[in-house]
């Protein structure tokens, strides 16, 4: 089955009796049943939870240890039918020692047995009284019902692509946790069995360590920790269930719930792989450490067929969520306006040019402008406003440029460009009226022409309107609008100029912000064609496609390197109410085949800043032939 490299994991969380383990494992079995029928392929149950975390010195009774061996192998038993590899936990005797364990297991054989390397002996905690660190083993198998399993803290599991390891509660909470060893040995899935109690403030904290863990190791990471149930004589256990790909939790658990619960998400393993191949001071860093690998553990891993995602994929994977809005905003507008700042500082230049159209990207970087502008002390009148009305300019466009320019208090230049275009159709033998790519092209570069001569003329500098999704698609004029000084919106995809535009326009006062509304409700157009009854001619998207869809196509294909059929798989679920597969193959193909023939544009880019991941100029994130063949990707797309 081709699920494009995603594994179906899960978090459950059991209802427990302390010291019962009957009750538990039948509680555990059920969570396996449920997430096998959910095609889950791993799940993951917390710390101790066949005992409970909270038996205290119940540990040495012989009765509870035979007790938790005893179901343990009654559990392997009856879920031998199943495909999923279960992980749980419970504690062990091996050597006249006693151990904190995962016990790993799959269709009626266990795998392998991880001990805790980390016992915690301070605060509430008092584990190094009953427990012994997986340090310090006197051998690498443990017989378990007369069969030899391999017994350490140094094992990984793999499955193909697939391969990961675990580590238990404390041990991710010490400065070089076993994840770390685990990841450079090469797991891309860590799953942590925990029983982290509750104190103020300790989720959060939690939730960090989490996520900088997995995003340090490159790695998924499955947490459980301890739920309803465990004693609280004097702790309480919330049940803290994450899953989280490289930094990003997908799916969490609801805390303090008293019913069970299974926190399913996928892990996209190729992501993974790419991050790593990507980043070589990751394989650096592994070819350094120490090898020191116990065991090397095989398993089949469940074929099912994923037709629909757990997880989230969102439409717009730029924007950021309600969330992060206002500090991701913030941030990237301050990105804008320091990198504009040095460069004017740099060159000791004090007045800048900008083509204002009444558009979004013009809108975006005035706006960056003037605050540039104010935080330099400079006054705001030496910002120069062009607009330049054309054969296609309408009067919405053209007074939202004036109103804009008046409201925010910088100065005002009309210079129409109709007659010296005119007369150049004239000097080139061009008829008027065949509004071809000559047509629309000298208008872009007579624009271009004035914003240089007048930034010469006032010893300014050209600022730059155009976005990250106009230069991946090549939707620009070349030496016309695709060139300036420094560009301001170089970074920001079209998608995401919105929300900022939006963002930004909260913060103004009533009339200023219903000139930038009006702005963001106006279609996207270059308006290079004659208007229609006044009205825009040439919408953008009705001629390259929803620029939506090719801020999703661009993300996927330059932040991870995925291939067409992975993008379109992903396209159709996250758009599934809004594009039909042939719609997104469509504009797909639109995308791959601008993409490859407009580099040359790209290879030739004016300074401007980088913003969030994805960066397109040639002197950073992105270095490709202008002349690279693109067959193979458009092929696999008209085969989809």
């Amino acid at each position: 089955m081709n699920n494009f490299g995603f594994i179906r994991v899960a978090s459950a969380i059991p209802q427990i009796e302390v010291a019962n383990c009957r009750f538990n494992i039948q509680h555990i079995e059920s969570l396996i049943i449920q997430a096998s029928e959910k095609q889950v392929q791993i799940v993951c149950f917390p710390e101790l939870c066949i005992t409970g975390y909270t038996c205290g010195d119940l540990f040495h009774q012989d009765l509870l240890l035979y007790e938790a061996e005893k179901q343990l192998l009654q559990l392997v038993k009856n879920t031998a039918r199943l495909p999923i590899v279960s992980i749980v936990g419970l504690p062990i005797r091996c050597n006249n020692t006693l151990y904190n364990v995962a016990v790993v297991f799959q269709q009626g054989q266990i795998l392998g047995i991880v001990p805790k390397t980390y016992l915690p002996n301070y605060n509430e905690f008092y584990e190094q009284r009953w427990f012994t660190s997986g340090d310090k083993l006197a051998s690498e198998y443990i017989t378990i019902a007369g069969q030899q399993i391999p017994f350490g803290t140094n094992q990984l599991f793999t499955s193909g692509k697939v391969c990961f390891a675990i580590e238990i509660c404390e041990d991710l909470w010490v400065p070089a946790s076993p994840s770390t060893s685990h990841a450079l040995l090469g797991a891309n899935i860590i799953f942590n069995l925990s029983a982290t109690n509750e104190l103020i403030g300790k989720n959060d904290y939690l939730k960090q360590l989490i996520r900088q863990q997995s995003a340090k190791c490159i790695a998924g990471y499955v947490y459980t920790s301890a739920g309803f149930g465990e004693s609280t004589t004097d702790m309480v256990f919330a049940g803290n269930g994450y899953v989280v790909e490289n930094g990003n939790i997908l799916a969490y658990s609801e805390r303090f719930s008293f019913e069970e619960q299974l926190i399913i998400s996928e892990i996209d393993i190729e992501k993974l792989i790419y991050e790593r191949q990507k980043n070589t001071n990751f394989v650096r860093n592994a070819q350094n450490s120490v090898k020191q690998l116990s065991y090397m553990t095989e398993f089949a891993l469940a074929n099912y067929k994923i037709d629909k995602l757990s997880r989230n994929i969102a439409q717009h994977p730029f924007v950021p969520s309600d969330e992060e809005m206002d500090e991701r905003c913030n941030e990237i507008f301050n990105i804008q306006v320091s990198g504009l700042a040095t460069r004017l500082k740099h060159t000791n230049v004090k007045t800048v040019t900008i083509g204002i159209s009444g558009g979004l990207d013009s809108t975006l970087a005035l706006l960056v402008c003037t605050k540039t502008f104010d935080k330099l002390n400079i006054p705001r009148n030496q910002i120069i406003g062009i607009t330049m009305p054309g054969f296609g300019t309408t009067n919405r466009t053209y007074n939202n440029a004036t109103d804009m320019m008046k409201q925010l208090g910088v100065t005002i230049r009309e210079i129409s460009i109709k007659e010296a275009c005119t007369q150049h159709f004239k000097d080139i033998g061009h008829p008027e009226e065949i509004c071809n790519a000559v047509y629309e092209n000298a208008q872009a570069r007579e624009r271009t022409q004035i914003l240089m001569d007048i930034a010469n003329q006032t010893g300014g500098l050209v600022i730059g309107t155009g976005d990250l999704s106009e230069l991946a698609l090549g939707w620009a004029t070349y030496n016309g609008d695709h060139m300036s000084m420094y560009g301001v919106n170089a970074g920001v995809p079209k998608t995401l100029i919105r929300y900022l535009v939006r963002w930004v326009a909260i913060s103004q006062n009533k009339e200023i912000q219903q000139t930038l509304l009006n702005v963001l409700e106006t279609p996207v157009s270059p308006e290079l064609l004659p208007a229609k009854d006044g009205n825009i001619s040439q919408i953008t998207e009705d001629l390259v496609g929803p620029y939506e869809l090719h801020d999703f196509f661009l993300y996927y294909t330059t932040r991870f390197g995925f291939r067409p059929a992975k993008i379109c798989w992903l396209a159709v679920q996250a758009f599934e109410n809004k594009y039909d597969k042939e719609t997104i193959k469509k504009w797909m193909l639109t995308f791959f085949k601008r993409f490859f023939s407009q580099q040359f544009k790209r290879s030739c880019l004016p300074d401007g800043p980088k913003i969030g991941s994805v960066c397109l100029s040639p002197r950073g994130d992105w270095r490709m032939p202008s002349d690279a063949n693109s067959e193979i990707w458009l092929k696999e797309i008209e085969e989809l």
